[in-house]
């Protein structure tokens, strides 16, 4: 699945993996773009698989300096001295093989010894439940083997973690257990249930959100990771210390032509 874009294969053992699940708004990808940007991480090689829309284009983090090449559909950065893996994913997941990628995932996961995995992700905000309404958009996840070691972590930060909530889609029966319920949020749960059973060290971050300019959801779901990691020294005091990458300056297409008026 992985494929090496070096002479010697990259080691992850005891790194940390960030990684976003293709959900409502691209929030998980647009706050990925800004990690891989602003800490200038290295493309070590990609993930190679028929479980994603097959797509390649231009460098998005090019400058004027760099060589031209291609980037595909699922690739890996890394920072060996910040013990910090990215795997970023460009394409929608292909439906019918959700459950096999999430296998495939969680495999390679396991095979390389990665410390812990965040998933940034989120969720259509409409579909919230009342008690969702209050308070921050932002919520959590954890399994319960990362939980045994980041508590304290998490109870000093204060977060909100993700509430179980009736699942009464379709249904007649009002009494149903409580349940995770992650509408738009593609693979989130999926993989957040699929860690929890084997007993993976698996976080999510989310965030309610709706489609259209992301980019504000994105840096807000990025400074609640940095509250966490660490990864930047304060980015609340300067918005511009996350690096936008070029290839933003085309996120909505070019501008609307004078002639038309």
């Amino acid at each position: 699945m992985f494929i090496s874009s070096q002479s010697s294969a990259p080691v992850f053992k005891d790194v940390t993996l960030i990684m976003p699940a293709v959900a409502v708004g691209n929030v998980g990808q647009l706050a990925v773009d800004l990690i891989i940007s602003t800490l200038n991480l290295r493309r070590v090689g990609y993930l190679h698989t028929d479980c994603l829309i097959p797509m390649a284009g231009n460098n998005p983090f090019a400058t004027c300096k760099d060589p031209e090449e291609l980037h595909t559909a699922a690739e890996v950065y890394t920072a060996s001295d910040l013990k910090l893996a990215v795997l970023q994913i460009r394409a929608p997941i292909v439906k019918a093989k959700s459950k096999k990628f999430r296998q495939l995932l969680l495999s390679w996961i396991k095979t390389n010894g990665f410390s812990k995995t965040i998933v940034l992700s989120s969720s259509h905000d409409y579909q919230r439940d009342d008690q969702q309404l209050q308070g921050t958009p932002l919520r959590y996840l954890i399994t319960p083997s990362l939980m045994k070691e980041s508590a304290d972590a998490l109870k000093e930060l204060g977060w909100k973690e993700m509430e179980r909530v009736p699942d009464n889609q379709g249904r007649s029966d009002a009494n149903t257990e409580p349940q995770i319920f992650v509408p738009g949020g593609g693979i989130t749960k999926g993989l957040y249930t699929d860690s929890c059973a084997m007993e993976f060290p698996l976080a999510v971050l989310l965030i309610f959100c709706s489609e259209g300019d992301n980019i504000p959801d994105a840096f807000t779901l990025l400074n609640h990771l940095n509250d966490w990691l660490h990864l930047l020294d304060s980015p609340k005091q300067d918005a511009n210390k996350w690096k936008i990458p070029t290839s933003w300056s085309l996120l909505f297409g070019g501008g609307i032509p004078p002639a038309l008026f």
